[in-house]
């Protein structure tokens, strides 16, 4: 595969070539691929690749040329940095795409797929929509790759009506959910409002309550580990963190007059901070006392994206941090959802779109009362609710219980980096859950559907 000149950057993949994945299968005589295999979608780079190349051409979006480094992942934290990259949220098509190349059950042959993959960079790919200079054709985004798939080996797509195929969208659903007979067009692209892509099983980072397609997938982060060393390593780290802080909110937001979550958050933690050089002790009630903390709320202030690109910025206070409050800000998702995770630092959210009814294959619903804290927002913006209440009133004893939960998720929401060693490829990541999912999802549409084989 030759080099692409992006910029400054030449950007050349180390990804094993689609043609030979297209002309061998490359299974692992260890693995099992019963019920397993895929094939990837032979695509025209113009419907990858070669959208890398308008990394900078958007003046109202971030530049992500420099994020195409290490294969997506980003650059290093630092130079001695094995796991930690400033990694760049849309580039999660980019980096599953890598790591499907490794996947051990990739089959050439179709008729023996289970499953097909499409990789199609679709949130790039919908930039000259939202930003470029095809915004007044918002409508047509996918329709080019819905001609490519009927006239090229079309009968793939037409077995099946789609119903076998599955793709990654690394923007939330609202971006692609514009009608397609809105006019004049309002923001986002009408991808997911195509009946030629109902069928499809949708990867994505926030979904939508309703369409069954659509399956959200963790946000990338920038914690990318090699081995299963540096990921055992890190949990060790997060175990025996201090946490001196016993509520944080990293984000914006909340600065206006108009009464929402975020602003009742920063009001809260203005009011109730005692000095860094005061310890409180926090009865709840039932016999425990709060570790001494120096804070009781702690704010990083990610206005403006400052945080975006700089994990130090917001992980290091979350590491001291018991409870990462999560509130909704443009969509009901956020990244840092993951970024706490991976620190040890229970969540608490204010609605239940934010993770419970989006995150079911990475963080199972009936388990959230186990490792997260639900505060109903209008309790708090409406009713005066306050959340150092709430928080102090859980005995410390299931906070302990908490945090482990935490701690044991930390795999299932991490993408380890491609080529990671053999010891790490056997602890299942975000990855691995998410095309198992994709999986079962396509296997059990096909039985209950009644398509034309």
């Amino acid at each position: 595969m030759a080099c692409k000149t992006i910029s400054f950057l030449c950007f050349c993949f180390l990804f094993i070539s689609i043609d030979s994945i297209v002309s061998q299968d490359i299974s692992d005589t260890k693995t099992d691929c019963s019920n397993r295999w895929i094939h990837v979608r032979r695509l025209p780079p113009r419907f990858n690749l070669d959208l890398l190349a308008n990394c900078s051409e958007y003046s109202l979006f971030n530049n992500f040329c420099p994020h195409l480094a290490n294969h997506g992942l980003g650059p290093r934290t630092h130079n001695k940095s094995q796991s930690w990259y400033r990694s760049n949220p849309l580039l999660l098509e980019l980096i599953f795409h890598h790591r499907m190349l490794e996947y051990p059950c990739l089959t050439s042959d179709p008729n023996q797929a289970n499953a097909i993959y499409l990789p199609y960079y679709a949130a790039i790919d919908a930039l000259r929509y939202l930003y470029g200079p095809e915004v007044n054709n918002s409508m047509e985004h996918g329709l080019e790759l819905y001609d490519y798939l009927q006239d090229n080996e079309g009968w793939i797509w037409s077995r099946n009506h789609g119903a076998d195929h599955f793709l990654v969208m690394s923007r939330p659903a609202w971006d692609f959910s514009q009608a397609v007979d809105v006019d004049p067009p309002i923001w986002g692209t009408s991808f997911l409002e195509l009946p030629e892509f109902y069928n499809v099983t949708v990867l994505i980072v926030e979904g939508r309550a309703w369409p069954w397609q659509e399956q959200a997938v963790p946000y990338l982060t920038s914690f990318h580990p090699p081995n299963l060393g540096f990921l055992e390593s890190w949990i060790k780290r997060v175990k025996v963190s201090k946490r001196t802080t016993l509520m944080l909110f990293a984000g914006g937001g909340g600065v206006g007059s108009t009464p929402n979550i975020r602003r009742s958050i920063r009001n809260e933690c203005e009011s109730s901070n005692f000095s860094s050089n005061s310890d409180i002790y926090v009865n709840n009630g039932e016999g425990f006392d709060y570790p001494k903390t120096r804070k009781v709320c702690d704010i990083v202030d990610c206005s403006n994206g400052i945080c975006e690109h700089d994990p130090i910025r917001y992980m290091r206070p979350m590491l001291q941090a018991t409870f990462c409050l999560q509130p909704p800000g443009d969509t009901p998702t956020r990244r840092s959802t993951f970024d706490g995770i991976l620190a040890g630092c229970i969540p608490v959210f204010f609605e239940e779109l934010s993770a419970k009814s989006q995150y079911g294959w990475h963080l199972p619903e009936e388990m959230y009362r186990d490792f997260a804290v639900f505060i109903p927002k209008e309790d708090v913006v409406l009713k005066g609710l306050r959340i150092l209440d709430v928080l102090t009133g859980i005995p410390r004893n299931e906070v302990l219980r908490m945090r482990e939960k935490v701690i044991e998720l930390i795999p299932r929401v991490l993408y380890r980096k491609h080529g990671s060693s053999s010891g790490l490829r056997a602890r299942k990541d975000a990855f691995d859950i998410a095309v198992e999912g994709a999986l079962q999802r396509i296997d059990s549409r096909l039985k209950a559907s009644d398509f034309d084989q």
